[in-house]
């Protein structure tokens, strides 16, 4: 499939009205959790586009570019509010939540597995673990709140265990930062997963940012407020990641090519018949989003999109399935991993005076106040072990005893053993 060759119909056509605006939610008790993750997936991929293309426009003064930006645009939010509105009335935050950190798990390690560049996935394999663990710690405080299995939820394709732990995931923001790709010459996989997982993460913390406020539990309150600012880190990782190097127009570009890849891709993998749907619709409607892109690209910098996207034919579709050995075999190897400025380090490699070690100090000076470690120790308070889902015991003995919530793991110089990281994919 190349977009390119596609035929792309006029934007006039494609404007939606109030009815066709306005879809036929999910059934929660039905539907696939991983309809649920392409949902949130492609909630957070228009996002991206729509607020790429507000940033675009704030930064450049030609008036018939704003004018063509701003077409596009409003049909991005279309598209996007007509999406989030799939998710039903009587779906709760926290139920949504456990989505969310499901997607993030299962597209992360989707993504590493296809990636070709090394530090790209090393990059997603460490934030991986963190998205694992935060699907534990919803998951507790769900049951414990609304007495509600996430196992149920995430169809128990995904595991529900700790990652590394969340008190650990507190770096120096200045740790976060990565270096980029360049993506004349990266593979198109590569560049479309930095751009795919920046999309998701901005999503997620966006999500948990608006949310905090309106969860009706205090723990779920602190909760959010924590996990929130971890994703924030996320986002700064991924999307330093994302090619600096290009111009606007050619980024508006692999924006476009981007929905268009994972809309084809959702339409190819889809069980839900009316979400297939709207998948395929917003497929066409990304075509011509794409060509539109094109011709801009043509009239203002006089180039043609080859010049930009080599060869427009797409990678294989992506799938969202279970990885729980993937995940497994990244929590063994590499746990007891941080991060020191834009490399992966063992804590056993930090001095004693390191950025993470003195954030650590100041951001958690007290283990009573920190909100994912409270979760667990008051739902082991309550039940005498904490809630989990697993198909074996962990491959980390440390994070194996239900009765304790580790705080070390990750966090703490010899708290356990890890191999590193490794570049191949499976």
């Amino acid at each position: 499939m190349n977009p390119f060759e596609e035929r792309a119909e006029s934007f006039e056509k494609l404007f939606q009205n109030w009815k066709a605006l306005y879809p036929k939610a999910y059934n929660k008790h039905e539907v696939d959790p991983y309809t649920k993750a392409r949902i949130i997936l492609m909630n957070g991929t228009e996002f991206e586009a729509n607020w790429f293309s507000h940033q675009f426009s704030r930064h450049i003064q030609d008036t018939d570019l704003r004018r063509s930006l701003a077409c596009a645009r409003s049909l991005e939010k279309q598209q996007q509010i007509k999406i989030s509105l799939l998710k039903p009335e009587d779906e709760s935050a926290l139920e949504h939540t456990i989505g969310y950190e499901q997607l993030a798990v299962d597209l992360t390690a989707e993504l590493a597995k296809r990636v070709k560049d090394c530090y790209v996935k090393k990059a997603l394999d460490f934030a991986l673990l963190e998205d694992f663990d935060h699907l534990y710690r919803y998951a507790d405080q769900l049951e414990m709140e609304q007495g509600i299995l996430a196992e149920r939820l995430v169809g128990k394709y995904t595991e529900i265990m700790p990652g590394r732990p969340t008190i650990a995931h507190h770096r120096y923001p200045m740790d976060n930062v990565r270096h980029c790709i360049c993506a004349k010459e990266s593979d198109t996989m590569t560049v479309l997963a930095t751009m795919i997982i920046t999309a998701a993460e901005q999503q997620t913390m966006n999500y948990y940012m608006n949310i905090t406020s309106q969860a009706k539990d205090e723990m779920a309150r602190r909760l959010y407020e924590e996990i929130a600012l971890v994703e924030e880190e996320h986002v700064t990782q991924y999307e330093d990641l994302m090619d600096a190097n290009g111009t606007w127009l050619e980024m508006l570009l692999w924006h476009e090519y981007t929905e268009c890849y994972l809309y084809w891709s959702c339409y190819m993998t889809e069980t839900d018949k009316n979400v297939k749907g709207i998948w395929e619709r917003n497929f066409e409607i990304e075509v011509a989003h794409l060509h539109a892109a094109a011709r801009l690209l043509e009239k203002y910098e006089r180039r043609h999109w080859q010049q930009v996207i080599c060869n427009g034919t797409f990678p294989k579709p992506l799938s969202l399935h279970e990885n729980i050995a993937y995940v497994r075999k990244i929590l063994k190897d590499t746990v007891q991993f941080t991060s020191l400025r834009e490399e992966y380090v063992k804590l056993e490699e930090l001095p004693e005076d390191s950025d993470f070690f003195k954030y650590q100090k100041r951001i958690n000076d007290s283990l009573e106040h920190v909100p994912s470690h409270k979760v667990i120790d008051q739902y082991i308070g309550r039940r005498g072990q904490d809630y989990r889902f697993q198909v074996a015991p962990g491959p980390v003995l440390e994070l194996n005893d239900r009765e304790i919530d580790n705080v070390s793991v990750g966090r703490v110089a010899g708290a356990t053993q890890s191999s590193g990281f490794c570049c191949t994919g499976e």
